[in-house]
This record gives C-alpha cells, structure tokens and sequence, in this order.
C-alpha cells in the first residue's frame, strides 16, 4: 500500500509542469496503535493542505482526509464562528444544521468554554443537536488562534457509544492545534 511519502512524486510531477497540478489522493494503511495513527494522521494533513491558503480549501481536505482515516464514525466537519453563531463549514457526512448557537449543543459549548467535548453518549446530553440521528458518541475540538479565540470548532459523530477516549482527544487536538495556525494565517 502506499504511503505519505508517495506524495512526494505528485509534489515532483507539479513542479514539472507549468500550467499546475493534479493531486490525488493516495491511500494509505493506518496503525492500529493510535500514536501512530494520529502521527500518519497530522503528516497526512500537512501534505494535504501544503501551499493552500484558502480556509474551505484547507478545511475541505482535512475533512476528506479525517474522514478516509477514522474508522467508526458517521459525520466529521467544521463549524466556524460568524459573529454570534457557528455556521456549517466543510463537511463529511449527512446534511447538518447549518448554524449553532453560542453554548447551543456539544459544539457551541466547546466554543462557549474554549475547551474539548468529548461525550460518550449523547442521548444522555439535554440539548444535544444531531449531524446524523445515528449518533452515539461525539467529540467536538475547538480550532484556537494564538490570542486563545475560538475560529470555528472540529465536530465529530460516531455510531458507536463511547467511540472517542483520552487518545483521541490528544490527537484531535494536536490535529485542530495545526489546523487553526494554517487558517488563522
């Protein structure tokens, strides 16, 4: 199976060619153990969004990449803050709710306490609000600036009660740490 730094002969073939670059998506096979995982993961997301500027762009891949990469769940996307409310931004999964209060639900709480939701079981949260009513478990990080503002928050569903734990949570932070820092400029 390939792996991430099979990258490099895509990287390789764009700098050939003037006119830009196609680049695909190169499987690759993710360990078990989650350390690992989540540090294939981060380089996958650094490859990824390498270059790009854009706030969709980078969000669109990450989401993609998340998505291929976390096994067990059924919804992983961004909500980003626009003024009073988290707006729905890129996305893998069902259609969601397009915008969340503040302190509304696991991801405007995340947003409201600045400070990672991990919820084992969301029927048992008054208020949760559902990506995909097959949700069982949910983990929502919230994306920091250098300043420790809130741009928008990492929200994950799973089918699968008590899906996320504490390894999940250093990886999905270090993962969302990254990504704020590209967002944020």
């Amino acid at each position: 199976m390939p792996v991430v730094s099979d990258i490099k002969i895509i990287k390789n073939k764009r700098e050939s060619r003037k006119e830009g670059f196609v680049m695909a998506y190169i499987p690759v096979e993710y360990p078990a153990e989650k350390g690992a995982f989540y540090a294939l993961l981060k380089e996958q997301l650094e490859k990824y969004t390498e270059n790009e500027t854009d706030e969709t762009a980078i969000l669109a891949n990450a989401s993609a990449v998340l998505g291929i990469a976390l096994k067990d769940i059924n919804w992983v996307g961004f909500y980003m803050v626009k003024g009073e409310e988290l707006v729905l931004g890129p996305f893998q999964g069902k259609p969601a709710v397009s915008r969340i209060g503040y302190g509304k639900g696991v991801c405007g709480t995340g947003w409201a306490e600045k400070r990672t939701q991990l919820v084992a079981d969301v029927h048992c949260l008054f208020g949760h609000i559902a990506c995909d009513c097959n949700s069982n478990a949910e983990i929502v990080v919230p994306l920091l600036n250098d300043a420790g503002e809130v741009l928008g928050v990492l929200d994950i569903d799973s089918p699968v009660s008590g899906r996320f734990d504490g390894d999940d949570l250093d990886g999905l932070e270090a993962a969302a740490a990254f990504l704020a820092k590209k967002i944020a400029g």
